[in-house]
Parts: structure tokens; sequence; C-alpha cells
């Protein structure tokens, strides 16, 4: 991976976002310099030889710009979280439009959403350390933590539905209507199950970052 600019610390970031979100040009422009390592890791993962990698940078900082002036910082989301997912999107656009399909489960999928409705993605229940963004990503992508918060937060019968459900542990994806016949259970009475799994694993990981600071 080529050279690219260290990324801000948490305390220049912050600065930066405010006055990027004031208007100041300079301020975004540098967004999107400090932010080019994660472009170049995250088209990394979709280089496959048969795409230029520059190609791929080059959709990816589309992607990172829309992510930069569409941040909203007063969700409770890092930048870098909320700019990957964008990234992602725009690459996977492009593959899609040229009849690629990405077979891989990325941290940035949706997994439900929470009682708000807000959307709830891989990431945001996968602990991770506060330290350089792609070495947070690449951590993040050993999803065993996301496993030690099912076995610890979810009753049994919520651990095989939300393994089912996003093909976690081995287990083949299964729709809430394939899961409802198994159980014989209505596939609305499945929907709840998922989504009280999904807030408990939600919070389950909001405590311990509490418990962190």
């Amino acid at each position: 991976m080529q050279s690219f600019p260290k990324p801000l610390s948490a305390k220049e970031e912050k600065a930066c976002i405010e006055r990027c979100q004031a208007g100041d040009r300079d301020a975004r422009n540098c967004l999107i310099e400090k932010n080019l390592r994660l472009v170049a890791y995250i088209a990394k993962k979709y280089n496959m030889g048969d795409k230029d990698m520059d190609d791929l940078i080059s959709i990816g900082t589309i992607g990172l710009i829309k992510g930069i002036d569409t941040f909203d910082a007063s969700k409770n989301i890092r930048l870098a979280t909320y700019a990957a997912r964008c990234i992602d999107n725009e690459v996977l656009m492009m593959l899609r439009a040229n009849r690629k399909s990405a077979k891989d489960v990325y941290l940035y999928d949706s997994i439900g959403s929470d009682k708000e409705g807000n959307e709830i993605n891989l990431i945001d229940v996968i602990e991770y350390e506060d330290e350089d963004v792609v070495e947070r990503i690449s951590v993040a992508e050993q999803i065993s933590h996301l496993d030690e918060y099912i076995e610890k937060a979810l009753a049994q019968r919520e651990k095989e539905i939300i393994k089912m459900r996003y093909g976690l542990d081995g287990k083949k994806e299964k729709t809430q209507r394939e899961i409802a016949k198994m159980y014989g259970i209505s596939r609305s009475y499945v929907s709840r199950i998922e989504k009280r799994a999904l807030e408990k694993l939600r919070k389950c990981y909001l405590e311990e970052e509490q418990n962190k600071e």
C-alpha cells in the first residue's frame, strides 16, 4: 500500500470536523487527505486483480467525500466508521454496476434496527481499541467479540435465531419465515425475538464502552 498521511488524533479530528461543518474548505480537504489510508485499505480488500487498484481508490475517495459531506457529528458514531461505510457502499455500487458480486459479509452491512429504528451494523456491536483507524478496522474484522457478546447477553433461542438470521458460526443464513417454520411460530414473533436480541447486543456493547471510560 502506498504511503498516505497519518490519520488525525481524536482531538484534531473533532476540531477539524467542527471547522468543516462550519464551511471551512481547508478543514474539509484535510479530513479527505487524512482519511485516504482508510480508502486504500478498504479498496485493497476488493482488489481481485480484474480491477485496477487506482480505479478502486478513486471510487472509494468519492465515497469518502460523500461521507465527510454528510457526516452528522451529533450522532453517536465516529467519522471513520461512517466514512468506511460510505466508501464500502460506493465501491460496491460500482462492482454491482459491472455485474460483480461481493460474496463476503462486510462489517458495514446492516444487521437490523434498534427500538428507535436506527440502523445497526456489525461494526456497531464489535469492540475495538481507540487507535489508528486502519488498525481498528483490521481488529474489528475478527468478529470474535461479537461471538462473546452473543454468548454473554442472549438466551439460547435468541442465540440460535441471530446465528441463523445472519449466517454466523458457520450456519446458513435464513429468512424470518424459514426460522418461524422451523420453530413452529409466527414470522412476526421471530421478528420480535430478533429485534430484542439485537437490542441486547447493542446494550452489551455500550456497557462495555462505558466501563472503559
